[in-house]
């Protein structure tokens, strides 16, 4: 890979799921676009929360949902299932990282439409430090020549990406 990679949210989500996918979504390797869970969380996101604003990119990060809070400014980050809570808690704190180095300092919300569940999420010190680590260790993987090894985990099974590892 010769050309400069910009972490983003999803690799962030993806770093804490499965390494191999970091890989395969930064050389714009799409997952199987007919994989049901992947239907059912673009429903979800369409479907839920439509009074508030939605998909808002502000550099190389893409909002969920923007809305104001007791005076203050929250984003969301819509996710299908808690299943996946702490990749989608970082997903948040790095967009949470990204706005407060802009100047933008906001309140954050894990969501979890189809459980009624949310979760508010502030951005600390420690967590910054930890999103620096995770964003050094997503480019070493993007540059890596191959993906990582396959990595047998509980989310193989339901993963769009399965034909790339196991074929």
């Amino acid at each position: 890979m010769t050309e400069d990679v910009r972490v983003n949210g999803t690799l962030v989500w993806y770093y804490f799921i499965c390494k191999r996918q970091v890989w395969l979504m930064s050389r714009q390797l799409e997952p199987d676009q007919e994989n049901p869970y992947i239907d059912l969380g673009r429903f979800l996101h369409e479907q839920s929360y439509r009074r508030d604003t939605k998909e808002i990119n502000i550099g190389n990060i893409k909002i969920d949902v923007m809305k104001r809070g007791d005076g203050q400014l929250v984003v969301g980050e819509v996710k299908k299932s808690s299943k996946f809570k702490e990749s989608a808690r970082m997903q948040l704190l790095y967009y949470l990282k990204q706005l407060k180095d802009l100047g933008i300092h906001v309140k954050g919300v894990l969501m979890f439409p189809k459980e009624k569940k949310r979760e508010e999420i502030e951005l600390t010190k420690k967590d910054e430090e930890n999103i620096e680590k995770v964003v050094k260790d997503i480019l070493r993987i993007v540059y890596l020549e191959k993906p990582p090894e396959v990595v047998k985990t509980r989310f193989c099974s339901k993963c769009a990406y399965k034909e790339f590892c196991y074929s």
